[in-house]
């Protein structure tokens, strides 16, 4: 335990880098997607979503010249959904998932989005607690959302991202994310 909390080859959080996602990242996305969900996206969907989908933004994070992360987003008039967000396994603990977390919610506000929504796995407790700091709430279940094992997805949504209030909670959490 100590080793892993002195080393000093692991990149640092502050080093990852968001950009929009390219189809030449694609590869390296599915990769991540594999490492992370046991029901995948195929890279044609990847593919369908940057080049035409119009309503979706994706993005992907990267550390040198290396994908790490990658998050996708949907912005349909006030409302905005978070698609999918994963982190490589060997990159998990150092606050990526949260950084890509926070860059999807400032695109959906500066796409003018007034809420946000997602779904996240029954026992996925480290991300539900993610959301939560982030204002999500439950506000529903979805019964046997997900195929590979029926089990059922928490819809949570945060609201009013254009308020004071939310702006000052998400300000907040940047900086205390950085100062880390």
């Amino acid at each position: 335990m100590k080793a892993e909390l002195g080393r000093t080859d692991a990149p640092q959080p502050e080093e990852l880098r968001i950009a929009p996602m390219l189809v030449s990242d694609i590869p390296e996305v599915t990769r991540i997607e594999q490492l992370s969900f046991s029901t995948v996206w195929p890279p044609n969907a990847f593919h369908n979503e940057i080049k035409d989908n119009k309503l979706a933004h994706y993005f992907v994070g990267r550390i040198g010249a290396r994908v790490v992360a990658y998050g996708g987003l949907w912005v349909i008039l006030e409302d905005s959904h978070v698609t999918t967000i994963a982190v490589h396994p060997e990159m998990r603990g150092l606050h990526l998932g949260e950084r890509m977390l926070g860059h999807l919610i400032d695109e959906a506000i500066a796409r003018d989005a007034s809420w946000i929504t997602l779904e996240v796995r029954e026992s996925n407790r480290g991300a539900q607690s993610l959301y939560t700091k982030y204002g999500f709430t439950v506000v529903s279940t979805r019964r046997g959302y997900y195929s590979d094992n029926n089990e059922n997805a928490l819809v949570m949504w945060a609201g009013n991202l254009k308020g004071e209030i939310y702006r000052n909670r998400l300000r907040a959490l940047k900086e205390a994310l950085s100062a880390r």
